[in-house]
């Protein structure tokens, strides 16, 4: 996406990356359909973007580049527990197809939990995203 390109261009100056940054942001919400995969992809993209703009821009008073407002974003887009879908994950091979697919969007919803608990001040939202990093590796 050219908006997105953008963002990565470290000769632009910073607000207009910003920019760029919300704008792709907005086109990434418009590309996808209403099905769980397709809104999993869309916060997954969004996720992934937001967390690049913080650790290489710097957060910002905006929400989208805010680590807290990020945290609280992406638990509330993982319904379920991290220690849930580890339990989950030791029988997947019996789970209905249904079920490995809710398991496989929580690893895409979780691919950024690492970088963004590495931004995170102490408390109980790094926590929680560090238990999702810890378990995204085992999701399939």
């Amino acid at each position: 996406m050219v908006a997105q390109a953008h963002v990565y261009r470290s000769g632009e100056p910073r607000p207009a990356r910003l920019r760029w940054a919300k704008l792709s942001l907005l086109a990434n919400a418009r590309l996808h359909g209403d099905d769980p995969w397709e809104q999993a992809r869309m916060a997954g993209q969004a996720f992934a973007l937001r967390t690049w703009v913080i650790e290489h821009l710097g957060p910002d008073a905006d929400p989208d580049w805010d680590p807290a407002v990020l945290a609280a974003d992406t638990l509330a887009a993982l319904p379920a527990g991290p220690d849930d879908a580890r339990a989950r994950c030791a029988g997947r091979r019996d789970l209905p197809v249904e079920h490995m697919g809710e398991l496989r969007r929580q690893k895409n919803l979780s691919a950024h939990a690492s970088r963004l608990a590495a931004i995170l001040p102490p408390g109980a939202a790094k926590d929680r995203i560090a238990a999702w990093a810890a378990v995204h590796n085992l999701l399939p």
